[in-house]
């Protein structure tokens, strides 16, 4: 018997009973457990994120910027919930952290309330950085925080961007500014250039004046010099006067004391006195002969005289108890007879001189008269007149005394003006030096006055002045100058359909090692018969490859039609599955004929392998070295690299390979079969009592 009829007896077997029939459309019907409620069930999750509840909470108390109130926490608000990223629920951050600690919320937005502040500080003098706060709780759902840390990082570039465009906004507007100041200041250096032309002629007059100036510094230094060296000597000069006046003020000051009230009492005496002399004065001038013979005999006589007046007051003045009353007179007479005696002892003295000149003497009689004359006049008034004398010498006394602290004063300022003189001879020449060298700098500063205002002209036309359409566009890209153009290739519209290539060969896996499970992998009839072994292995492979068949057509058709999968190669996808349903129907064949019962198990085995190392989900580059190691010795790997092509499109060189990989799988799996069933051909006692029976 042949092996397609073989596998129709087979199959036919289902159709003698309900159950059998029952277990057919199931077996048919299993990869839709696997495949389509599996791609059902997460076919879009990022499209119902609306349903997760999150927390969301606003303290942002809002900020001041330019005049204008800040509310980022408020737009950030606002955009979330009509971005319906997430079920947003407003409430208290004590309600957020008790919500996402017991599992109401999977996890929460705070807005801090110096959000806004923080967000502001861009343009103050201590900027700092917003920060949004995220809690997560793993306990609740793991990817439901994996997928919040990619949506929140696009809250915060949104929000950042926002805070660039406002910073940055204000400097365009400071660029306006700083052009306008720029202009103005452009202008006032053609000014200062001006002003400087004429600063740096006066600056040239002014060194040339500090010349004149310096030679009149020195003469004026030698001057104060040499008047320095004449206060000296008038300060010395004045001292000496002073001290001179002092001596003589405090003598006559003295002598004032003890002969002015003489005066005063006697001036009578001394005017007779004084008039008796200039008589006697004026006698002897007429009878200088006569004197001359009579003056010895005068001089007697006037001592006699005198001698006589002095025993006469002594006695009566000195010796007596009580003095006479006439001891005033006689004490004047005393005086004036030892004046007379005195006079004539000089004139008998003048008179036996053998040198002597009566010329003279006649001479100095009339001076003595004259002068006794005019004692006798001033003697009512004599004390009065010494009076003004002393007057007068006391005066001079104190001219002297501050004419001597004057010259001591002007010394002194004339060291000290002798000194500033010096420094400022000193100081003319450094000013002399320093004019030379201010009109050299002005000279320099002339010119570099004339190149600050080109410049400033150039800068002018070199600072953007911007409009606001300018300064919109230029905020926008410096706001947000690297833009991700991200270009898809072969775009897969949806989770479920990046996922199908990876759960359309699990399901077909299941649906082959489910057959097998109800179909035997060798048939025992072609066994008993001893049929060629490559019959008995397509007698057992053929059924389950077309109930493959129809497992596909089942799948692709519910994940066509009612999930919405998209195929770019529809055609292609389905008969290349036709070939992996195959593939798969004759390595699980061989699997349950080879191993028996424990093949079973070694069905579930492989297919743990191939869903491991097969890159389905992550990339395998991704999963430790053993799955890389055995990656690509299994067939799934490169039937999921093919669906890939298929579904979501690009080259089919995947495609190609794979259909090579899978043929040459299925051809090695129907031989190895073969040569399995050539060994079921002899029975042992093993066989007829296995050890273990699924």
């Amino acid at each position: 018997m042949r092996s397609p009829k073989l596998a129709a007896l087979e199959l036919r077997r289902f159709g003698r009973g309900k159950l059998p029939r029952a277990a057919l459309a199931a077996l048919l019907l299993l990869p839709l457990l696997y495949g389509a409620l599996y791609l059902w069930s997460f076919w879009d999750p990022y499209g119902r994120l609306d349903k997760i509840p999150v927390a969301l909470v606003n303290d942002d108390k809002g900020a001041r910027a330019a005049g204008k109130k800040v509310a980022a926490g408020d737009d950030i608000t606002e955009g979330l919930r009509d971005s319906k990223t997430f079920e947003w629920h407003e409430v208290s951050a004590a309600q957020a952290r008790a919500g996402v600690e017991d599992g109401t919320y999977y996890l929460s937005l705070t807005m801090p309330a110096d959000f806004s502040e923080r967000v502001v500080s861009s343009a103050g003098d201590t900027p700092e950085t917003g920060a949004l706060q995220v809690r997560t709780n793993d306990a609740n759902n793991y990817i439901v925080g994996q997928i919040s840390r990619t949506v929140f990082s696009e809250v915060r570039s949104a929000a950042s961007t926002n805070a660039s465009r406002s910073f940055l906004d204000r400097i365009f507007i400071s660029f306006s500014d700083i052009h306008d100041a720029t202009k103005k200041a452009a202008k006032g250096a053609d000014r200062l250039k001006g002003g400087i032309g004429k600063a740096e002629k006066g600056s040239k007059d002014l060194a040339n004046g500090l010349k004149d100036a310096k030679k009149g510094s020195s003469e004026l230094a030698g001057g104060i010099k040499r008047l320095d060296k004449g206060a000296g000597d008038l300060e010395d000069g004045s001292k000496q006067v002073s001290e001179g006046t002092q001596l003589l003020a405090d003598k006559v000051n003295g002598v004032d004391r003890q002969v002015r009230p003489f005066l005063k009492d006697n001036k009578k005496a001394i005017g007779d006195t004084a008039r008796l002399v200039a008589d006697s004065a004026k006698g002897i001038r007429h009878n200088l002969d006569v004197l001359v013979k009579t003056a010895p005999t005068a001089a007697k006589g006037a001592h006699a005289g005198a001698d006589a007046l002095d025993g006469v007051y002594t006695a009566r003045c000195e010796t007596l108890p009580l003095p006479d009353t006439a001891c005033p007179d006689l004490k004047k007479a005393k005086v004036a007879a030892d004046d007379v005696a005195k006079i004539a002892d000089d004139l008998n003295v003048l008179i036996a001189d053998d040198h002597g000149d009566l010329d003279t003497l006649d001479r100095h009689l009339a001076t003595l008269q004259r002068q006794s004359e005019a004692l006798a006049e001033r003697a009512p008034t004599l004390d009065q007149d010494v009076a003004t004398a002393v007057s007068k010498i006391n005066a001079l006394n104190k001219g002297a005394g501050r004419v001597a602290k004057g010259a001591r004063q002007l010394h002194t300022g004339l060291g000290t003006a002798k000194t500033g003189s010096a420094d400022l001879d000193t100081g003319v020449g450094k000013l002399k030096t320093g004019a030379g060298e201010l009109s050299g700098g002005m000279f320099k500063l002339a010119d570099g006055s004339g190149e600050l205002a080109g410049g400033l002209h150039d800068g002018v036309k070199q600072i953007p002045d911007y409009d606001k359409k300018d300064r919109d566009q230029r905020t926008d890209v410096m706001s947000d100058p690297v833009q991700l153009a991200s270009q898809s290739l072969h775009k897969a519209p949806n989770y479920g359909t990046g996922f199908a290539p990876y759960f359309i060969p699990l399901s077909l896996w299941v649906g082959a090692m489910v057959a097998y499970m109800l179909i035997q992998p060798l048939n025992r009839r072609a066994l008993a018969a001893g049929a060629s072994a490559w019959r008995i292995a397509l007698a057992g492979w053929l059924p389950v490859a077309a109930i493959g068949v129809l497992q596909v057509a089942a799948l692709m058709s519910v994940l066509h039609w009612a999930l919405g999968l998209q195929m770019v190669r529809a055609a292609g996808t389905v008969g290349f599955l036709f070939l992996v349903t195959a593939c798969f129907a004759a390595i699980v064949q061989w699997l349950n004929a080879r191993f028996g019962a424990a093949g079973r198990i070694l069905v579930l085995a492989v297919l743990m392998l191939q869903l491991t190392s097969a890159g389905g989900t992550y990339p395998v580059q991704t999963s430790p070295g053993f799955f890389n190691a055995i990656h690509p010795f299994l067939p799934m790997t490169y039937v999921v690299e093919a669906l890939r092509r298929l579904i979501s499109g690009g080259g089919l060189g995947p495609v190609w390979q794979a259909c090579a990989v899978l043929a040459a799988f299925t051809a090695g799996a129907l031989a190895l079969t073969a040569l399995s069933a050539r060994g079921k051909q002899v029975w042992t006692l093993d066989r007829l009592h296995p050890e273990l029976s699924l």
